[in-house]
């Protein structure tokens, strides 16, 4: 694949490393580093998909320009989907391709659907568990909390009877979902959703040990799309069933 990179931070350069080895050829990168490369410069006869991990307030725009473009693109940035329908009517408009994620890993995707079946079942057993999310995360990690964190309490509020919102904090009220954040070190990402109740505890757990898994992820998905037209994410990628949510 000829792939444009549109981010050449920690993650872009980790896809970089995958792609060449990979045998991928880099088209371009487009990054404030490497001043007077714009996403207008490329075009389809140029670039088979474009990737984009960047920073929320500019991941919109990078979208928009690469379904202009005809590029279909992969995007990993997150924090900034309240702008998400705007890029549906787009995708739509310009008959493109956009694949999302809010985390492009495997296992990550396997911990979304299990959270989602586990509170699924929860709710129908009614086994008195309470529930909470927790995200930890590298210090330079901007959005608070996750785009990973976030769409696992939604899965849960989908879900998980007497929740109705989530919270950045500890909950005040039995409807509301904790979402705990900390910041720390170097951490690639762990994600935690505790069960509790009077009885026992029951956790899912993923951890990240290097962003090699966020990496290819991304470039199967790079490759998933080429020539299709549409929104796509994991779930379509992996061939995971939709336990009542929707992309």
């Amino acid at each position: 694949m000829r792939l444009l990179l549109i981010g050449y931070g920690k993650m872009g350069r980790t896809i970089a490393a995958l792609a060449e080895a990979r045998g991928h050829e880099l088209a371009g990168i487009v990054d404030p580093s490497r001043p007077g490369v714009r996403i207008q410069d490329f075009s389809s006869g140029q670039v088979d998909a474009a990737i984009e991990f960047t920073h929320p307030d500019a991941a919109f725009d990078n979208v928009a320009a690469c379904l202009r473009q005809g590029l279909p693109v992969v995007c990993g940035s997150t924090g900034w989907l309240h702008r998400f329908e705007e890029a549906r009517a787009l995708v739509q408009q310009t008959g493109g391709a956009l694949f999302y994620a809010s985390n492009y890993s495997i296992g990550v995707n396997l911990f979304f659907h299990f959270n989602e079946y586990i509170a699924a079942r929860m709710h129908q057993l009614g086994a008195g568990y309470d529930v909470q999310v927790q995200e930890i995360h590298h210090t330079q990690k901007i959005d608070q909390p996750s785009g990973t964190a976030l769409t696992a309490a939604e899965g849960i509020l989908r879900h998980f009877s007497g929740k109705t919102s989530w919270r950045n904090a500890p909950a005040e009220t039995a409807q509301e979902l904790a979402v705990l954040s900390e910041r720390t070190g170097d951490v690639v990402g762990t994600h935690r959703v505790t069960y509790t109740s009077a009885a026992d505890l029951l956790e899912l757990k993923h951890e990240a040990h290097s962003r090699e898994g966020f990496a290819e992820g991304a470039l199967l998905a790079a490759q998933y799309i080429v020539g299709r037209q549409g929104l796509f994410g994991m779930n379509e990628l992996l061939g995971l069933p939709l336990l009542g949510g929707k992309l």
